[in-house]
């Protein structure tokens, strides 16, 4: 049987790699060093064109279909890995039949949970952690997915703006409907609780699990978090036919919480004397859509409201009025944004996103500022920022390198470093901890505590 590829026109080089040799047997100078989840199948990472690719060994039915699956989830715009390509009838030199290949592109700047739920992770970054996966849950529930298979192993984190997104990994198990039924979410729920808990107590027993968070009342979390946020975006509002403000007002709950509602039903109750409203169609990513709209920036849900909300200060302060707004991001980019991440050196901007960095630096104009007493200004913010967190931070970047990184004494948090080359950095100090900034890696406390 000939070896088929199913890709985009843009991955030639796939072609080249060595398909005729089991996965698990590929040399090692074609892998890259980077952290994984736990997998019932044989993943490896590999680089070509300055890009990283995790390559799967599944069978050939779960191959099509996932690769068909993870495609429809990232045209409707869910947080998901990109399927790549299906690599089919692949054998050995000898003729034996070997299992076909899933390629998806590896997430620049995520992480595994694994390499964050460590021994020295703070009981509020878990908390973090389990609002980004029932916010993701709830985005896949609400375009009709059913996971079926959610657990922290097939999920990949973030940061963004001091919280953490969540992204798919494993979509073998998923079904795409038009609709779920309660019965199907209740079922992932489940299934998510039960996955959820069975990976904590396996960090538990390994010792890497912060003795202050506890295993059952962590995994129940997530059920608590996603209850509340599906309540509130589809429950219905009820109002009097005078009371428009209401219905406007709850809208503004749904923007605050990052959703556009695209469509709503309204009926009449009889006698006319109620009017029952009921989101429809919500979409998540309001703040996102509106700074791409604006700027061209396409960053994380947090980080566009952080950075909205700059330039919003940015035009009042110039008092460019509401209409002029796409003029007044215009200058923001230009004159704010742009400058604060030139100011990264070359060589360090592969620790974080460039939106997350202009997120700290703003985190860290706070806290100087608030120790000289006035404002500090954003160019000696970004200054000092770069030299006295930043120049201590792990990098984060998909690139080629090795666990290195030490728990730091400062922010208890467990980090990982990757060096980009094969040899480490001589200017890099991995025994190092970060600076003293508490603005610039506070962690905010969780609304519900993963502490019983």
């Amino acid at each position: 049987m000939a070896l088929q590829v199913t890709a985009a026109p843009d991955e030639p080089d796939l072609l080249f790699l060595p398909w005729d040799t089991p996965l698990e047997e590929w040399p090692v100078d074609q892998l890259v060093a980077l952290p994984r989840g736990i997998s019932r199948h044989v993943v490896r990472f590999v680089r070509m064109n300055h890009l990283v690719y995790a390559v799967k060994e599944v069978g050939e039915h779960l191959a099509v279909r996932e690769y068909r699956l993870l495609r429809d989830l990232e045209r409707i715009g869910v947080p998901s890995v990109q399927a790549v390509a299906v690599v089919k009838g692949r054998t050995t030199a000898a003729g034996q039949e070997l299992d076909p290949a899933l390629i998806t592109r590896h997430l620049q700047f995520s992480l595994p949970y694994r390499a964050l739920f460590s021994s020295t992770l703070r009981p509020d970054t878990a908390g973090r952690l389990v609002d980004a996966l029932a916010l993701l849950l709830v985005r896949l529930h609400l375009v009709g997915f059913s996971w079926n298979d959610c657990s922290l192993s097939n999920t990949l984190f973030r940061r963004d703006a001091g919280a953490f997104a969540a992204y798919l990994v494993d979509a073998e198990t998923g079904e795409l409907h038009p609709e779920l039924s309660r019965g199907q979410r209740e079922h992932d729920l489940e299934v998510a609780r039960v996955n959820i808990f069975g990976e904590l107590c396996d960090l538990e027993a390994g010792g890497m699990l912060h003795e202050s968070i506890d295993a059952l009342h962590t995994s129940d979390a997530v059920l608590r978090r996603y209850a509340q946020l599906w309540d509130e975006l589809t429950r219905p509002v009820l109002v009097k036919p005078t009371e428009r403000y209401l219905v406007d007002a709850h809208i503004r709950r749904l923007n605050d919480l990052g959703f556009d509602v695209a469509e709503l039903e309204v009926i009449v109750e009889p006698e006319a004397t109620r009017v029952r409203v009921q989101p429809k169609v919500v979409d998540a990513g309001h703040h996102s859509r509106r700074l791409l709209l604006l700027t061209g920036l396409d960053v994380e849900e947090n980080q566009a409201r952080r950075l909205l909300n700059d330039l919003d200060s940015f035009r009042a302060a110039l008092a460019i009025p509401e209409a002029d707004e796409d003029v007044a991001a215009h200058r923001w980019v230009g004159e704010v944004f742009e400058p604060v991440v030139r100011s990264v050196p070359k060589d360090q901007r592969g620790k974080l996103e460039p939106a997350e960095v202009f997120h700290e630096v703003l985190e860290h104009r706070w806290f100087l500022s608030e120790q000289a007493g006035h404002d500090v200004g954003l160019p000696v913010a970004a200054d000092s920022y770069v030299r006295e967190v930043l120049a201590r931070k792990p990098v984060e970047q998909a690139v080629l390198g090795a666990r290195i990184g030490q728990p730091s004494d400062s922010t208890m948090e467990f980090r990982l470093s990757f060096r980009p080359d094969p040899e480490p950095d001589p200017g890099a100090d991995p025994e190092q901890g970060p600076g003293a900034d508490p603005g610039a890696e506070s962690e905010p406390e969780s609304g519900d505590g993963i502490s019983p």
